[in-house]
């Protein structure tokens, strides 16, 4: 699967690391609805560590599909809120 950090670029992950990343994707979601910013902060960089660590970078130069948009590093909580209230770019 090729996941997108907005910002960086590109990784192709494996989807054996799906459920691990899943499992993060949903603590993220839950320190959302509670509003708890400096939860929300700490798991989205320990997810995007995660992605970063397992996946392989494509070339700056590769556009290719992407499976799953994360949010970049320095994005608040109000602004995920948002980018899933625009249709989710992180799927569910």
């Amino acid at each position: 699967m090729i996941v997108r950090i907005m910002g960086e670029g590109q990784v192709r992950l494996a989807d054996s690391h799906l459920a691990e990343l899943d499992r993060l994707d949903d603590v993220l979601l839950k320190e959302m609805e509670k509003g708890d910013g400096p939860g929300f902060r700490a798991t989205l960089h320990a997810l995007l560590a995660r992605v970063r660590e397992l996946g392989d970078p494509l070339p700056d130069d590769s556009l290719e599909p992407s499976g799953l948009i994360l949010p970049s590093p320095d994005a608040t909580l109000e602004d995920v809120r948002k980018l899933l209230s625009d249709g989710g770019l992180i799927p569910g």
